[in-house]
């Protein structure tokens, strides 16, 4: 099963660009900020590296290991490396996104 995360704002604080950033650099991750407009599909692939696909603003939708699910803002998905998964936005709404990889 996927290991997704919800944003606590009870526990994190408002959820907001600089305040995930954080929360997933602490976790040893280089974050970077993508946009992906409407009918975005990342097809089936594999990183050489462990991520985090974290999503600020928008609605993604990854499959890996048989299974999907929906990140919306403040959810985070941690794919390992080497997982095959892919990856589309759901809905008109571009998504923003926080690429986080281990350093």
């Amino acid at each position: 099963m996927p290991q997704l995360q919800h944003w606590n704002e009870a526990e994190d604080g408002p959820l907001s660009e600089a305040a995930l950033t954080d929360k997933l650099e602490r976790q040893g991750y280089s974050v970077n900020r993508y946009v992906y407009p409407p009918g975005t599909v990342f097809p089936p692939h594999t990183h050489a590296v462990d991520k985090i696909d974290a999503v600020l603003s928008g609605r993604f939708q990854l499959e890996m290991e048989g299974e999907r699910v929906i990140l919306e803002p403040g959810d985070s998905l941690a794919v390992p490396r080497g997982v095959v998964h892919s990856a589309e936005v759901v809905g008109d709404e571009p998504v923003v996104s926080l690429d986080a990889v281990r350093v």
